[in-house]
């Protein structure tokens, strides 16, 4: 948590209900933004908390209302005095460190999702989260945003340009389309996850450093932040595509069980990477061991050859008065031809022992 986010403990004492930012903040100006559609067309503005209702009142067919930036509280009381929202619902949208999670209303449903990105803060690349708050009604589906909420883009251009069935069906499949446009925004976290393991793989079978230990932890983190986070979104999906809300027409159960699907295949390619990351740790520490005994292979090599030398020359440093060999001229000659038949054999002897 950054020094721009409120903690938990700011909350402490103040009555259920009360609108309190907790988590990082993100910086993004507060904008509205409602679209309608039926059809006969689709219609898209931007609004401002004091013509919400009026605006509301007189758009005909499925609203679409986005929010995006949550520094505004007037904003969101504004939008939770239109469509009725519980006071409960919006201190969860304040609530940006919440995990995954759907509540029936009875007259709607309050979904929280998490999505995720790469962000560079110095020379390091860091995963972050922001959390997607949706809420559907009958005709209606709201959207509360951390930031500016390009992941909605596509859904946003299927129903400018009319293609599909999206202007055709209700406000249950908007919900979908949603819910599946952050769940597709995963398989792009996936990629990049694999990218960075296939390279933490290569540098750990060439060349492992200290800093490979390092990007192991790192990726290792990542892993169970998002395992962390992903985990709950599949009892969110499996308890909208069991069809217990009336909200969702039987048609759009059928498109919730692919998103369920996805997300059983996300979360499995997440247990699978804490797999492939705790078996590099194993290979990083075996290299190690391995680079290590090689090092120390090659030195008690070189110590072992060195032994006879040393006493061959240790000998011969002796200060005694008559030691064979002292006055032969050969002598000196001699005794390095000794010692590199010696240095030589014991080479030899080590090759054929398969110890070099």
């Amino acid at each position: 948590m950054t020094s721009h986010s409120k903690k938990r403990s700011t909350k402490a004492g103040l009555p259920p209900g009360t609108l309190v930012h907790i988590g990082a903040k993100k910086g993004v100006a507060p904008r509205i933004t409602l679209l309608n559609y039926d059809p006969e067309g689709v219609r898209e503005s931007e609004v401002t908390p004091a013509d919400l209702a009026e605006k509301i009142k007189h758009a005909p067919g499925v609203k679409w209302v986005n929010l995006q930036g949550l520094g505004d509280t007037h904003m969101i009381e504004q939008i939770g005095a239109c469509f009725d929202l519980h006071p409960l619902v919006l201190e969860d949208i304040f609530n940006t460190e919440q995990r995954s999670k759907v509540e029936d209303y009875g007259n709607y449903l309050y979904v929280v999702l998490k999505t995720f990105g790469y962000e560079t803060r110095g020379t390091e690349e860091r995963i972050y989260s922001e959390q997607i708050s949706l809420v559907l009604g009958k005709d209606f589906v709201l959207s509360f945003l951390e930031a500016n909420g390009v992941q909605f883009q596509s859904v946003r251009d299927r129903l400018r340009s009319g293609k599909g069935q999206s202007t055709k069906l209700g406000a249950d499949f908007l919900m979908y389309s949603l819910i599946d446009a952050v769940v597709d925004t995963y398989f792009s976290i996936l990629e990049r996850l694999d990218e960075k393991t296939e390279a933490l793989e290569t540098e750990l079978v060439n060349r492992p450093q200290p800093r490979t230990l390092q990007s192991i932890q790192r990726l290792k983190r990542e892993g169970v932040f998002l395992r962390r986070a992903l985990w709950p979104l599949r009892e969110v999906i499996s308890s909208l595509q069991r069809g217990d809300s009336p909200l969702f027409s039987r048609n759009t159960l059928l498109y919730l069980r692919d998103v369920y699907d996805h997300t059983i295949h996300i979360i499995e390619s997440i247990e699978s990477l804490r797999d492939v990351t705790a078996g590099m740790l194993d290979i990083y520490l075996s290299s190690v061991s391995f680079r290590i005994s090689t090092v120390m292979k090659v030195l008690t090599v070189i110590t072992t050859i060195f032994m006879p030398l040393t006493l061959i020359t240790g000998i011969y440093g002796m200060n005694f008065t008559y030691m064979p060999g002292l006055e032969w001229h050969m002598g000196f000659f001699v005794v390095l031809g000794t010692m590199t038949v010696i240095s030589i054999a014991m080479l030899l002897l080590f090759r054929w022992k398969k110890w070099l």
